[in-house]
């Protein structure tokens, strides 16, 4: 299964994210491509630890089990799942900016790991299930654009 702390795959999806631009287009949800961009760039601030969030009630109760049936096979993440509230984006910005943004952090994984890293709906992950639900995150979003 594909991880985040891969060097290869990281080279795969900034080359994927390069292919981003002002006309990109989602093909489903309701995200334009400057609020995916910075949707993503926020939660891989995130997943690095620059940025800390509390798991969610509905997350205790439910959360370990969601992630499992997610990391437990190679399957693409659904289309039109809710996000956490703290990275919906509205309105429109610099899209080279953001996706360079994005980019620069993602090569951060190869040298930051995070294992105090707890999801605020997911809970606590080990590296392995971050690696690996990072890689999904990202190839969910570059899917909904088209690369």
């Amino acid at each position: 299964m594909k991880t985040i702390f891969d060097k290869a795959t990281r080279t795969e999806l900034i080359a994927r994210i390069n292919m981003l631009n002002e006309n990109s287009t989602a093909q489903w949800g309701k995200m334009n491509v400057y609020q995916m961009l910075k949707h993503c760039s926020l939660w891989e601030e995130m997943v690095l630890g620059k940025t800390r969030y509390k798991q969610s009630f509905l997350g205790m109760l439910f959360g370990k089990m969601a992630l499992k049936g997610i990391l437990n096979d190679d399957r693409p993440i659904k289309k039109n799942l809710p996000t956490v509230p703290g990275f919906k984006i509205t309105g429109n910005g610099n899209v080279p900016a953001e996706r360079a943004r994005w980019i620069a952090l993602i090569e951060e994984h190869n040298r930051v790991t995070n294992p105090n890293f707890i999801h605020p709906f997911f809970g606590k992950m080990s590296p392995e299930q971050t690696g690996r639900f990072a890689y999904k995150h990202i190839d969910h979003h570059l899917k909904q654009f088209g690369v």
